[in-house]
């Protein structure tokens, strides 16, 4: 037999094999992608089933046990504040909000999950406080240890112990926003968006004390490189991150550095980044010389360069913003109650406060009506009501019969916790100053270590709040006293936004001098 005639069948032998071996290997191919994707599939299937059932005892909205969409409708809602409100109403003081989120109006257990010697920690949410996507700072920062070694750092600077003429840097913004009102607008019979000059004066009263050099929103009685708009168009977005927090990991990578605020930014929060950069580097300069502010007390105790960018960054926008939406939401029932206004004005008379002077911090703290508006503004209007939610324990948790499997995340109804009848009586959606001083004194404390959660509690109370209260205690006496304030559309006084805290504009107030 000629070889060629052996060849042949040898040919056709070997391409019978290759498509075999290309059939059977293609089909182990498909075979291994079908079992990959049932594998993961059924994964999916099986661990979304167990987080659905392992808080099944606890109830709250359709849905809410599956997925993260009823949250995300929530914090864009505009309306957060009331969402959570009428779960807890529904539903219980705990309720369930997501696959293992929670929300409780309980105080108890809020004062359990951060009381100093607690085994809650903070949980991802607070991945959203990172205004710098890198780095922690005093308000993101979930590591107890760190957190406590930071928090002493700034602990004195906030006190106010350390920052020289603290009470007098803050008077002199007070004036120069009386002066403002009463020249550019009330003598001149302009109205006024009063939203927008609260903010203005608490963020040249942060940047004052917190590195001597206020950002002159007064002085200039504008928007200062457009910082408040870009922080009321961002915000939003922010809050979005506390419901999907991987985001911020995601955003932290290069790739989407151009996406995020820069230094470099001639405007909006950019902007004030590179400021606060700037001072720092400054202050911690070979020839930089110490001063008696926020940031020099920083320095003095340890705070390094980087964690001092962080943190002033912070002061910034939480003690601004917050103080301001103290003072707009209580203004607001104080211009809307003339009962209100007189009892305070009776209060205040007898100070005989000269034109230039502002009450002081100790004479505040003796007007027992004005200390009750304070908290009885607070209480009505809270300036924060995300849900800062903590992490039950690993070993788990019962409250009250409830068992909280651990890992669950448990956030603040705030909104709630300071409408609960049985607290505030009754009448606890009305804005009523009286109850403070109608109290006994057991029903008093009761009350105050409840309006007293607005700033947090335990290892993680807010630190500004003793110059929060510097402010309001001021505020509110010097409007009081030296102007009528009307609101110009009672239909409708402001357009306000809530996303985890309020965002207001149109504020429109017209001022009148008082004639005794």
């Amino acid at each position: 037999m000629r070889l060629e005639d052996w060849e042949r069948p040898m040919v056709a032998v070997t391409a019978t094999v290759d498509r075999l071996v290309d059939f059977f290997t293609r089909d182990f191919k498909t075979a291994a992608i079908s079992a990959s994707i049932a594998v993961l599939f059924s994964w999916f299937l099986l661990s979304t089933i167990q987080q659905y059932y392992r808080l099944s005892h606890i109830p709250g909205p359709a849905g809410t046990g599956w997925s993260k969409w009823w949250l995300i409708g929530r914090i864009t809602s505009g309306r957060t504040h009331l969402d959570y409100y009428e779960v807890c109403e529904r539903y219980g003081s705990i309720a369930r909000v997501g696959p293992n989120d929670l929300v409780t109006s309980d105080p108890d257990l809020i004062k359990r999950m951060s009381g100093a010697r607690s085994d809650y920690r903070r949980s991802d949410w607070y991945n959203s406080m990172r205004f710098n996507p890198a780095r922690d700072n005093v308000v993101s920062q979930q590591d107890d240890d760190k957190h406590n070694a930071l928090r002493a750092k700034l602990a004195a600077g906030y006190s106010g112990r350390e920052v020289e003429g603290l009470e007098t840097r803050i008077d002199s913004h007070i004036l120069e926003l009386v002066d403002l009102l009463e020249n550019s607008y009330i003598t001149q019979n302009k109205p006024f968006d009063f939203g927008r000059k609260c903010q203005y004066m608490t963020l040249d009263i942060l940047s004052d004390i917190a590195y001597s050099d206020p950002f002159g929103f007064l002085k200039t009685d504008s928007d200062v490189f457009e910082y408040i708009k870009t922080v009321e168009e961002n915000f939003p977005t922010i809050i979005v991150v506390t419901v999907l927090p991987w985001l911020v990991t995601m955003m932290a990578h290069p790739i989407f550095a151009s996406l995020l605020p820069s230094e470099k930014d001639r405007l909006g929060l950019g902007k004030v980044m590179g400021i606060m950069k700037k001072v720092c580097a400054d202050r911690y300069g070979s020839t930089a010389k110490p001063k008696k502010d926020m940031l020099g007390s920083f320095i003095m105790h340890g705070l390094t360069k980087e964690e001092a960018e962080a943190e002033t960054l912070v002061q910034v926008i939480a003690g601004s913003d917050t103080t301001a939406g103290a003072i707009r939401g209580t203004m607001l029932f104080v211009m809307t109650n003339p009962r209100v206004v007189n009892a305070l004005r009776k209060e205040i008379a007898p100070l005989n406060l000269a034109p230039r002077q502002v009450v002081s911090d100790a004479q505040a703290r003796n007007m027992p009506y004005l200390q009750a508006v304070i908290k009885e503004g607070l209480r009505i209007f809270p300036p924060i009501t995300g849900l800062m939610s903590k992490k039950v324990p690993p070993q788990g948790d019962t409250f009250k019969g409830i068992w909280l499997p651990g890992g669950t995340k448990i956030g603040n109804c705030t909104w709630g916790l300071l409408r609960r009848k049985d607290v505030w009586g009754e009448d606890a959606d009305s804005f009523r100053p009286e109850r403070w001083l109608e109290a006994t004194p057991e029903k008093l404390k009761d009350m105050e270590s409840v309006v007293d959660l607005v700033f947090g509690f335990g290892k993680y109370q807010c630190l500004g709040r003793n110059i929060a209260f510097l402010e309001l205690n001021k505020i509110f006496v010097e409007l009081v006293r030296r102007f009528d304030l009307s609101i110009v559309n009672p239909e409708k006084p402001w357009n306000s936004v809530n996303t985890g805290i309020f965002l207001q504009s149109e504020y429109w107030v017209r001022g009148y001098l008082r004639e005794d």
